[in-house]
C-alpha cells in the first residue's frame, strides 16, 4: 500500500479545502517545500500535490515550487491541478514528477487523454472526482452529468497508468473514504486505483489494504489536523 501525503498549494501556501470549496479553506503555517521535507524526514516515499491555482487558471502556476520539491527530496510525486495541454504535461515530466494527473481536460476531451497516454507512456494518471457517482469538473464547480463508471468503461483501454478516485462529498470531511464506490471502480479499472477523500484514521488505511486493485491512499486534512500520527502512518507505507 502506497501512502500519499497530500500537499495542496494555493497562493504559495499549503491549504486544505472542505469538499473542494475555495471559500472554505484552511491555510497552514508550513510552506509546501517545508511540508514535503517533513514527509521525507518521516520516511514517506510518495507525495500527492495539487496546484489549486492551476486548477482555477489552467496554467502551471506553482511549477517552480514543485520543481523545488522534486529537486530537494527523492520522492515519487504525482501532480494534478489544471493540466489541460501537452506542454503542461511536458513541463512536469521535465521537472521530474512520476505521474501527471489529468482530470477535467480528460473528461471533457477523451481524445486528449488518449493522445497523452500514447505520448507519455506510464506517466499519465486519471483523476476521477465524483459526487453521488457523477463526475465533477473545473475544480469541482461543474457537474459533468456523466457517471464515473460509464466514463471509465469508455477510456479503460487508453493506457492510463494510475487512477485516482475521489468522493467529493467525503473530501476534507474526515468521515472515511467511500470504500464501496472505490471498490466498484477498482473492479473494472485496467490500472491500479488510489483512494482519495475523507481519510480520517489509521483504520481507514488498514481497510484500504484489503481492497483488490487498490495501489494506495491519499491522506490530507487528517495529517494537518493531527488525527493521524505520521510515525504510525509510515509503518503502513510499503
Amino acid at each position: 500500500m502506497k501512502i500519499f501525503p497530500a500537499i495542496d498549494i494555493k497562493d504559495k501556501k499549503c491549504v486544505r479545502l472542505v469538499k473542494g470549496d475555495f471559500n472554505n479553506k484552511t491555510e497552514y503555517e508550513m510552506s509546501p517545500v517545508e511540508q514535503a521535507g517533513k514527509y521525507k524526514d518521516y520516511g514517506f516515499k510518495n507525495l500527492h500535490i495539487v496546484d489549486l491555482d492551476g486548477a482555477l487558471t489552467g496554467e502551471t502556476v506553482n511549477l517552480d515550487i514543485i520543481k523545488d520539491i522534486v529537486g530537494k527530496f527523492n520522492l515519487e510525486i504525482e501532480v494534478g491541478g489544471g493540466i489541460r495541454n501537452s506542454s503542461s504535461i511536458q513541463k512536469y515530466i521535465d521537472a521530474g514528477v512520476e505521474k501527471v494527473i489529468l482530470g477535467s481536460a480528460a473528461i471533457r476531451d477523451k481524445k486528449f487523454l488518449k493522445e497523452a497516454c500514447e505520448k507519455f507512456p506510464n506517466k499519465i494518471a486519471l483523476g476521477l472526482d465524483a459526487k453521488d457517482g457523477y463526475l465533477s469538473i473545473s475544480g469541482w464547480k461543474e457537474n459533468s452529468n456523466q457517471l464515473a463508471l460509464d466514463y471509465l468503461k469508455e477510456v479503460n483501454n487508453y493506457g492510463v497508468s494510475r487512477l485516482i478516485y475521489t468522493d467529493i462529498n467525503r473530501d476534507g470531511m474526515k468521515q472515511s473514504p467511500n470504500f464501496d464506490e472505490t471498490s466498484k471502480v477498482a473492479e473494472i479499472s485496467n490500472c491500479p486505483v488510489i483512494i482519495s477523500g475523507g481519510v480520517s484514521s489509521i483504520e481507514d488505511i488498514k481497510k484500504a489494504k484489503n481492497l483488490k486493485n487498490v495501489e494506495g491512499i491519499i491522506v490530507g486534512k487528517a495529517i494537518y489536523d493531527g488525527d493521524i500520527k505520521l510515525e504510525e502512518m509510515v509503518k503502513e507505507d510499503a
